[in-house]
């Protein structure tokens, strides 16, 4: 804001504090011309000039140049008829003084000289005179209302841009608040997605398994027990992982337990319980090698990723087998979970019976949290592949420095 260039508000209408102005400056002038001889003796004339100057006054701030013209219009007979001029003074400085403040430097510049050659020929004119010192005098309070002026309106310039620099500062303290509520409810939402689609998936598909078995004249015990017991595994993981969670949310302070954040190292228990939903999962990679060369965001992204690309296999693909790859090249780390299911959808990138789901969008955001990239798309010899790029932490002399990560991968 050009604050230097502001202009002193203006109110539509005079005030109660106008008028009251107004009327206290009459009533000094007229009593300072009755109590102080000097002149030309105070008459009702010199009284009436007064008030009458010093009726313009509520409307300074409305029309400053105007009341500024009707003060030296009347004044100037009063000072004319040599009364006493100091009376007329205290009117004539606060018209002067209001009008430099709401007018630009170099304009309440001219008007002050114009005011200053007005009075210096109303001086020269009356009675002859030549300039003394108390004209000086009366010059120098006519600079010094100018000046005032000009001082009063740079305050409330810089005033009013405090002001607006402080609202400004409140907006954008209440847009980022807005932004970060927004964002936790996002990350909310993905956590709870990944915490429990996966799980729930599988308990669903080994339920599935147990009533089947159930229904059978002559059940298998050991394969209903062992569906059984995954559905209580999968159970005891899901609530672990939300007890972590809800940890952390409620305490953001607090650092969450290592041994519940997930990493690389874990996607071999995702392989078996994927397996144990009946479908071969293939690990093609040393997950645990490629773990310790990465940073824990994003070993939690990549854990994420793998997680949700199963749990979609599981539930859209009608897949027999799953490959998951994993591979460090420079500093990135390539991750590559193709099947061969159904694939998409014909015409589209989603993946069979999955669109409208948060599944590609939720790995996407995964690996956005942590500087990389992701594609979903059908594979070249049929299923469905899923590509994430992630960076990995750059090796210095004195140690590691963190690939790109927000707080969100965690």
């Amino acid at each position: 804001m050009n604050w230097h260039l502001h202009k002193v508000s203006r109110v539509s209408r005079p005030t109660r504090a106008d008028a009251l102005l107004a009327l206290a400056v009459g009533v000094f002038g007229a009593v300072f011309a009755l109590a102080v001889p000097g002149g030309r003796a105070t008459d009702p004339v010199a009284i009436l000039l007064l008030l009458a100057a010093s009726a313009t006054l509520p409307w300074r701030r409305q029309r400053p140049g105007l009341v500024l013209f009707a003060v030296i219009a009347i004044t100037v007979p009063f000072h004319m008829l040599d009364y006493r001029h100091e009376a007329a003074s205290p009117i004539a400085l606060v018209a002067l003084a209001t009008f430099s403040a709401n007018v630009a430097r170099i304009k309440a510049l001219i008007i002050g000289l114009l005011v200053i050659v007005v009075a210096f020929t109303v001086m020269a004119m009356v009675k002859e005179q030549r300039v003394s010192g108390d004209h000086l005098g009366a010059l120098g309070w006519i600079f010094f209302s100018a000046v005032a002026g000009q001082a009063w309106r740079w305050h409330a310039a810089y005033v009013a841009s405090i002001i607006d620099r402080a609202e400004r500062a409140e907006r954008t303290r209440e847009e980022e608040a807005r932004r970060r509520v927004a964002e936790e409810r996002v990350r909310i939402a993905r956590d709870l997605h990944d915490l429990l689609a996966h799980s729930i998936t599988l308990i669903g598909v080994q339920a599935g398994v147990a009533a089947h078995l159930a229904r059978q004249p002559d059940p298998d015990g050991e394969v209903l027990a062992a569906a059984l017991e995954t559905i209580a595994d999968g159970c005891r993981a899901a609530r672990a992982e939300v007890r972590s969670t809800l940890t952390v949310l409620r305490d953001p302070g607090e650092a969450p337990d290592q041994g519940a954040v997930p990493g690389l190292a874990g996607v071999g228990d995702l392989a078996e319980s994927v397996r144990g939903a009946g479908v071969d999962v293939v690990v093609e990679v040393d997950l645990d090698a490629v773990a310790d060369e990465a940073a824990p965001a994003v070993g939690v992204a990549a854990y994420r990723i793998v997680q949700e690309a199963l749990t979609n296999v599981v539930r859209h693909a009608e897949a027999s087998r799953v490959t998951v790859g994993a591979v460090r090249e420079g500093g990135v780390l390539r991750l590559t979970i193709a099947d061969d299911g159904r694939g998409a959808v014909a015409g589209s990138s989603e993946p069979a019976d999955g669109p409208g789901g948060f599944g590609i969008l939720g790995m996407t955001e995964r690996a956005r949290s942590v500087g990389g990239t992701l594609t979903a798309e059908p594979g070249e010899t049929g299923g469905f592949t899923v590509r994430a790029v992630l960076p990995l932490p750059v090796a210095t002399a004195t140690g590691t420095v963190p690939a790109p990560a927000s707080p969100e991968a965690l």
